[in-house]
């Protein structure tokens, strides 16, 4: 058997097209008959032809990467920086939105680059990195709600994609939740279950996201009869779910729902109300928000607003790639919304 590598004139061959066609359907042109690009892709798989990346570049105008940018506001100290990143590789938030942006990528042969940028040099490394052409935008997640770099790359005229909206107006795309959609949810499903003197620990009431959540369950609260609701806010780790329960434990020990806005914070308050001898959800019912790996692990397995991470994180990339593929014609900033669903269980 040949050593040679296969090319296109091989793929031409097998599928019986002509080279320029071969061409169009590797290099992503968007006017190929569906047919012929299905036909064309077969005889690819059978010759096992590997597009030169860095010739398909010169055509396409693309690197096909993209980076997938953590970002915020934190110290700018070694052992900072350290923690920011063990905080992020163990959130199952942040795995999640990966799944859903290499599910985007991988079948169109693209591929992430993960960029932290918590200092503001970083941050500058971040703009260079995509001004030197060396990712064709970045998909950014924000961990802070006046986080600098959003404005960055709007002020730079990169392509951006956001999750989560920024905390003012930005010619940027964007993916989030319906927030305030998701408290509703939650209080709604602990008046269902007869709770009267609810409580609950919101998220960093710094963040947008936060604050959405909390009043879409204080409204509802407050519709249904229910004007004063007892908050404690934590920082969405499972450290602060614990230090929030325990104080509001202390300060209203008759409480009998609780609902935190986000899964870890609630793993964290059902340890609490545990180690206190609160039966869950007999004597106090708990819910989460996530549907993250947090929920399931939970004891017992937690009820919680689903927020459809992948498939936002997938419209994120859906949105670069559409911005990218538009050599240079800027389009009007779009903003995606997921729906927020219960995924009811034992808690």
């Amino acid at each position: 058997m040949s050593s040679r590598a296969p090319t296109l004139e091989d793929v031409a061959r097998e599928a019986g097209v002509s080279r320029a066609t071969v061409s169009r359907v590797v290099n992503g042109v968007r006017n190929v008959d569906p047919a012929i690009q299905d036909l064309v892709r077969r005889a690819v798989a059978r010759t096992g032809y590997a597009p030169n990346r860095a010739a398909r570049s010169l055509v396409t105008r693309r690197t096909e990467t993209v980076a997938l940018v953590v970002s915020g506001a934190g110290d700018v100290s070694d052992e900072a920086q350290d923690a920011f990143a063990s905080r992020v590789f163990s959130d199952p938030f942040f795995g999640r939105v990966v799944a859903g942006v290499t599910g985007y990528l991988r079948p169109r042969s693209m591929y992430p680059v993960l960029m932290f940028a918590e200092t503001p040099e970083a941050r500058r490394d971040v703009v260079a990195y995509l001004r030197q052409g060396r990712a064709d935008g970045a998909l950014v997640v924000s961990t802070h709600a006046e986080d600098a770099l959003p404005p960055l790359l709007a002020e730079a005229e990169l392509p951006a994609v956001l999750f989560a909206r920024p905390a003012r107006p930005l010619p940027l795309s964007s993916v989030d939740l319906a927030h305030r959609d998701g408290g509703h949810l939650a209080a709604e499903r602990l008046l269902a279950r007869g709770c009267r003197r609810s409580v609950t620990i919101a998220g960093p009431l710094a963040v947008a996201a936060s604050q959405e959540r909390l009043a879409g369950f204080r409204g509802t609260m407050a519709r249904r009869g229910h004007p004063s609701v007892p908050v404690a806010e934590g920082a969405f780790t499972l450290d602060s779910g614990r230090t929030a329960m325990a104080a509001l434990l202390d300060e209203h020990p008759d409480l009998d729902g609780v609902f935190a806005a986000n899964d870890l914070m609630a793993q964290g308050a059902c340890e609490v109300l545990r180690e206190r001898e609160r039966r869950i959800p007999q004597d106090v019912a708990v819910v989460g928000l996530d549907d993250s790996s947090a929920a399931l692990t939970c004891r017992p397995p937690l009820t919680t607003v689903r927020q459809p991470v992948e498939q936002m994180a997938a419209a994120m990339a859906r949105l670069l790639d559409e911005h990218s593929s538009r050599r240079g014609r800027r389009p009007p900033p779009r903003s995606v919304h997921g729906r927020a669903s219960l995924r009811c269980r034992r808690g």
